[in-house]
């Protein structure tokens, strides 16, 4: 009885990553233009300025993530819908958070992303200095 168990056990973590597979088809616009090059133009100018979810470092125009082209049929279905670039921007940041954009707006969630360089830097011309000013007195108590 027990090696039945294991031999279920076992195939059953060998299929679940098969099950775990995204089955969908891809939604419409994923990868599929608009007619108007107006449009595909301003749709492809805005996937450009998003950060897909699943990649982090990759735009949702350049991922081939399902969730990427699930957002690039968002952009190009409310494009071809009339709204704005920005009315866009601003719902997906709304959905996903300002991660989602490589231009997060400053605020406190966000006040480490844009002075975290500062402060390091302050603190390596802090050391830096620390570091030279004892050399110049290890050298004058040599002479």
């Amino acid at each position: 009885m027990r090696p039945r168990l294991v031999l279920l056990a076992l195939l059953t973590l060998v299929a679940a990553p098969v099950a775990a597979q995204d089955r969908l088809p891809p939604a419409p616009y994923a990868y599929q233009q608009l007619a108007d090059p107006a449009q595909e133009a301003k749709a492809k100018a805005l996937m450009d300025t998003l950060r897909c979810l699943v990649c982090q470092g990759q735009s949702i125009a350049d991922s081939d993530a399902p969730l990427a082209g699930d957002m690039r049929n968002e952009v190009r279905g409310k494009i071809a819908a009339g709204e704005s670039p920005d009315a866009i921007r601003d719902w997906l940041i709304a959905r996903y958070g300002n991660w989602v954009s490589y231009d997060p707006p400053f605020d406190m969630a966000t006040a480490f992303l844009w002075l975290g360089p500062l402060l390091f830097l302050a603190l390596g011309g802090w050391l830096a200095f620390g570091r030279f000013r004892r050399g110049d007195a290890e050298g004058e108590d040599a002479a």
